[in-house]
């Protein structure tokens, strides 16, 4: 059994009180609204979770109370619509789900805040040094944290010398995609023209780690729940396995006070290699898409969000989650008539 019920302290006060949550882009994400839905029902509050996507067929649509049509990333009226769901059902908390859409959110935070609607979101300078990956090498180095050497193409290609492999992927890409072992210099050049403004960076042999870093509302890391990735498919984690492991749990911390100004749930890669170095890779400011796990193992990032914003006290106790809990996913559908309505 996960230590869920002896990670969190909670104080209970007043009437059962109501919440209203948007996930933005809200996608496949069903393992998280259900956990967050679980969360209240351990809260004793009334939640509605609305649910925002550029289609009524993502799945996770079909998991939330209300869904919402919403423009894509591209569309310059995207937040001026979800300005305007927040208003209309006087939404608490939105919280968003994928890179792409970050930050622009966090520019526009101060806007949902003005109706009392508050943003889960890191400060727009944590945002850009975490999306531009060249920027987040630099940021790593200078903090002293161990991070794979990163350059330019342009810088690559001057080398007289190389030490192949590298790995290259773009400089502002999510999800895995775009991403490649490159073990020769012809491959090199092929690739710098397929991929969308690349950087190269060595290659780091070991296991990958995925640390979901929960900051709250004030940026403290509280606790680092560290997944050790088994496998991967189309650029998310679909096997894990938790690991208590204080060195891993001591880089999240580093890397989170390091930025500053983060909220919610910070994701942070690294890689231990096989003399037990712990580099650091990238760096993403929102839920995980493998978080669900942390969650199962008694992190409880969702109660803990929503127990603060509501004012409550909350005990973390930072290690208290299920060491070697481990996460097989398979794929499940969902069915529905094709004219059920998703709100406008």
């Amino acid at each position: 059994m996960a230590k869920q019920s002896t990670t969190v302290s909670i104080t209970k006060r007043g009437r059962k009180p109501r919440l209203s949550v948007l996930f933005t882009c809200v996608g496949r994400r069903v393992e998280l609204v259900d956990s967050f839905r679980a969360a209240a029902s351990e809260l004793n509050i009334h939640l509605t979770i609305h649910g925002a996507d550029l289609s009524g067929l993502a799945p996770a649509m079909h998991h939330v109370d209300t869904g919402h049509i919403v423009p894509p990333l591209s569309d310059p009226k995207h937040n001026k619509v979800l300005l305007q769901i927040a208003k209309l059902h006087d939404i608490d908390m939105v919280i968003p789900l994928i890179d792409s859409e970050l930050l622009a959110l966090s520019r526009t935070a101060p806007e949902f805040e003005a109706f009392g609607t508050r943003v889960v979101i890191s400060s727009e300078k944590v945002i850009e040094t975490c999306q531009d990956k060249l920027l987040t090498y630099k940021t790593l180095k200078n903090a002293g944290i161990d991070t794979p050497l990163t350059w330019t193409l342009e810088q690559v290609l001057k080398k007289r010398r190389h030490r192949f492999p590298y790995f290259m992927k773009p400089r502002e890409g999510s999800a895995g995609q775009g991403n490649f072992k490159i073990d020769d210099l012809d491959t090199l050049k092929v690739l710098a023209r397929q991929v969308p403004s690349p950087i190269v960076q060595e290659f780091v042999e070991g296991v990958e780690h995925t640390l979901d870093v929960y900051t709250g509302f004030d940026g403290r890391p509280r606790c680092v729940v560290p997944r050790k990735r088994l496998e991967v498919r189309a650029g998310e984690v679909s096997k894990a396995v938790v690991v208590n492991n204080r060195p891993i749990m001591a880089i999240g911390r580093r890397v989170v006070e390091m930025l500053g100004a983060c909220r919610g749930v910070v994701t942070v890669q690294c890689i231990v290699t096989p003399d037990r170095n712990i580099r650091v890779l990238e760096i993403n400011p929102r839920f995980g898409g493998g978080a669900p796990l942390g969650i199962r193992a008694g992190a409880n990032f969702p109660l803990w969000l929503m127990a603060e914003h509501l004012g409550r006290k909350v005990e973390i106790k930072p290690t208290a989650f299920e060491h070697n809990l481990a996460m097989l996913r398979y794929d499940e559908s969902v069915f529905i008539p094709l004219n059920k309505k998703i709100a406008p």
